[in-house]
């Protein structure tokens, strides 16, 4: 029950994460590479300061935690640059479309040959999210976003990937952040910069809440997630964005979105309960 509470906490640190984003990016209270910069340094200045009053702990870098910070960094620049001309739903769609194909391509070669009822379950919750969002109204007419969406997926699931070897959730999701932070802020060095207040509150609570806690709740329960099933149950952050953005933004939520809802948490569920396959890929 635990482990359900805390992943089902973390897929909605997401989604806000995608809300956040879109709403202060489409808003012009602040620009994409300032979004960015702000949210990856308070995250690393809140995880630091964690780190060092709760922890007994030091803060150590290793060969995994470079290559995890250059995958963060690589999301969070993609992310936040995608969402200057994509809108929440459909940037959450591409950003976990991306992950769970990335996902279970890795299982498939290096970890855990997915099940058929997983790739059922995973077919199913994919085609849930194509209900929600097609035909959509939303017209991509620049496929920049499209591609920065990608990247910024690729990247989440090296992240996702990588943190299942983490042996300390907090030292390395700080690490990663500090490391992270210099790399995204040389990226934007020559952008241009615009900001306002609410625009920093944006991305400092995007960093130091959603991003900082929730990416450290994730590396503390992928250690106990198949890679295929923390593939699966992050398609509910589309869904979870869909809701989010109707209560908050007065989206409508239509009988199409209900279908889907259903649709996607029964692929994930399939995914969960199905049976465990021998690792023969190692």
């Amino acid at each position: 029950m635990r482990l359900i509470f805390m992943t089902s906490l973390t897929m909605i640190a997401f989604a806000v994460n995608s809300i956040l984003n879109r709403l202060a990016v489409d808003s012009e209270i602040i620009d994409p590479s300032s979004f960015a910069m702000v949210r990856v340094g308070s995250g690393a200045l809140v995880l630091w300061v964690i780190l060092n009053v709760k922890s007994s702990e030091s803060l150590t870098f290793e060969k995994a935690q470079f290559l995890g910070a250059l995958s963060l960094a690589a999301y969070i620049i993609s992310f936040s640059l995608a969402y200057a001309t994509l809108d929440a739903g459909l940037g959450a769609l591409i950003l976990f479309g991306t992950v769970q194909i990335s996902i279970f391509g890795w299982s498939a070669l290096w970890g855990t040959r997915p099940s058929m009822l997983q790739i059922c379950g995973a077919g199913l919750a994919f085609i849930g999210l194509l209900i929600a969002l097609w035909p959509a109204d939303n017209k991509i007419s620049n496929m920049s976003g499209v591609w920065l969406m990608i990247i910024a997926g690729i990247g989440w699931a090296c992240y996702t990937i990588i943190g299942k070897t983490a042996k300390d959730p907090l030292v390395t999701t700080t690490a990663t952040f500090v490391i992270a932070t210099p790399i995204v802020t040389v990226f934007f060095l020559n952008g241009e910069i615009f900001m306002t207040q609410f625009g920093v509150i944006a991305a400092l609570f995007s960093g130091a809440v959603t991003s900082a806690f929730g990416y450290m709740l994730w590396y503390s329960v992928l250690p106990q997630l198949k890679s295929v099933t923390a593939s699966v149950v992050q398609l509910s952050v589309p869904i979870i964005a869909i809701v989010a953005g109707s209560l908050l933004l007065d989206e409508a939520v239509t009988g199409t979105i209900i279908i889907s809802v259903f649709l996607v948490l029964g692929g994930i569920l399939i995914a969960i309960i199905s049976p465990k396959i021998k690792v023969d890929h190692l």
